[in-house]
């Protein structure tokens, strides 16, 4: 398999730029649109690593833009109908980007990220170890790692700048800093977007452990989906097959990457270790097999 270049970092000169994320590089279009790029950037425990995994971008570009359009039933999202040869009509320029850049519409993004858990497992099982509970939700007793649990709990965090830890924080947090019904409003889309996807994705093989939504309104405070969607950046997949309670499955995701990084002596804080070439590599297959279980040979 020949192995793609890896992008750490764009380098538009057409266009203005905007921000660079712990993945994603934006750049102004327009008063009304923007471009997205996502890079090769991983990052773990909120820490961007020295080290880019190969393809990544592309990858979760295709699978954020998959569940975009399959759920544009639940609710809108940021995809701007342009095309990238409109905003970037420089063929040499372009081709960096060719299949990891979006266009999407200028929204304002809400101050909060959308957790949705439905297996107890990570920071939810430690803390339920240790209170009974995840985020100050009181779960039954007796329950095993990596479990179901008896139905997806919704479990807010704040939005941390690069290099900086999310925090959780209650649902009554988030009322204070959005108000009740646009709070409501993220809370019930984010479990009927991870309640949907959770059934189609294991009927390809794939369970969705939790996930991370993020949503923006516009002008009429109209919620839109934002970001990305469903990615093995911004969710915990696991293969159905391997599936067991009691212990941590293996994954799709970054959680190989997590699990390699808890085995070193660092401090979870910048800057972030290298990675070595096969770790990289790994992740990056376990990627690109996500996505063509969820993405290939389906009707949207």
């Amino acid at each position: 398999m020949t192995v793609p270049e890896a992008l750490y970092q764009s380098a538009l000169s057409s266009l203005k730029l905007r921000a660079r994320g712990k993945v994603r590089d934006i750049y102004d279009i327009d008063d009304k649109t923007m471009l997205i790029v996502t890079t090769d950037r991983l990052s773990a425990f909120d820490v961007i690593l020295p080290d880019p995994i190969p393809g990544k971008g592309r990858v979760l570009t295709n699978v954020s833009n998959f569940w975009f359009k399959k759920m544009q039933h639940v609710m809108p999202n940021h995809l701007a109908d342009i095309p990238l040869e409109q905003v970037v009509p420089d063929p040499a320029e372009r081709a960096q980007i060719e299949g990891r850049a979006i266009v999407v519409k200028k929204l304002k993004p809400l101050p909060v990220e959308a957790i949705v858990r439905g297996y107890l497992i990570g920071s939810g099982w430690k803390d339920y170890q240790k209170s009974g509970s995840v985020c100050g939700i009181e779960l039954p007793a007796g329950l095993q790692q990596a479990q179901q649990l008896p139905e997806a709990i919704y479990t807010p965090s704040t939005k941390a700048g690069v290099d900086q830890h999310d925090e959780n924080v209650s649902f009554e947090q988030t009322v204070e800093l959005m108000g009740l019904e646009k709070a409501e409003q993220v809370r019930d889309a984010s479990l009927r977007l991870y309640q949907e996807a959770a059934a189609y994705a294991k009927e390809r093989g794939i369970i969705i452990a939790d996930t991370k939504f993020e949503f923006g309104v516009d002008e009429n405070d109209v919620l839109y989906l934002i970001d990305e969607a469903l990615t093995p950046d911004s969710s915990r997949f696991w293969p159905a097959d391997q599936y067991r309670i009691g212990i941590s499955p293996p994954s799709f995701d970054k959680q190989y990457i997590r699990d390699y990084l808890e085995t070193l002596d660092w401090n979870k804080t910048a800057p972030g270790p290298a990675l070595p070439a096969e770790v990289a590599e790994y992740c990056a297959e376990k990627y690109r097999e996500a996505e063509i279980r969820l993405t290939q040979d389906t009707a949207v």
